[in-house]
């Protein structure tokens, strides 16, 4: 009886090394997937954090734009008080250049004026200040620009304030 018990003794050891093996290659599948997972999670971590650089980067000026606008603004108010006879005035055209030369500066850093004239009313991008009754003018359209509204690279950041018609 003793020879049955050692020859069963390899049998079983063998058994219990392929069980163990098994629960090893187990275990092992597990901790490579849950790496696979994790690996996973840090590159989708890293690409957010780029794209947060990114906005960050491209927003970081706005509060300065916001503070050139209202200049814009005063230009173009100035330009449409000028008299008819100075329009070809030399001092004239170099508030002109001053004009273009801020409004390239704009365009540059992203900044886009929203197009409003003519254009029918949309509540998103502009803020109706009057309504007025015009001839020959459908309801809701804009008739007159009271101040620009502006997009930094699609975002807005200013409304434009219009008059439109009844």
């Amino acid at each position: 009886m003793t020879e049955e018990i050692k020859k069963d003794e390899p049998i079983n050891e063998v058994e219990e090394l392929k069980k163990q093996l098994g629960e090893a290659k187990t275990k092992c599948e597990e901790y490579l997937n849950g790496w696979k997972r994790e690996r996973a999670d840090f590159l989708n971590y890293k690409k957010d954090e780029m794209e947060r650089i990114g906005d960050l980067a491209k927003y970081a000026n706005m509060e300065i734009i916001l503070k050139i606008i209202p200049i814009l603004d005063n230009i173009y108010l100035a330009e449409t008080h000028v008299p008819e006879e100075l329009k070809s005035h030399k001092w004239i055209e170099g508030f002109n250049h001053i004009k273009n030369q801020l409004a390239d500066f704009l365009t540059k850093e992203g900044i886009e004026a929203i197009k409003t004239e003519g254009e029918k009313f949309n509540p998103n991008v502009m803020e109706a200040v009057e309504e007025l009754s015009v001839e020959g003018k459908e309801p809701d359209v804009v008739v007159e620009e009271v101040q620009r509204g502006y997009t930094m690279h699609g975002k807005l950041i200013r409304v434009a304030r219009v008059k439109i018609s009844k």
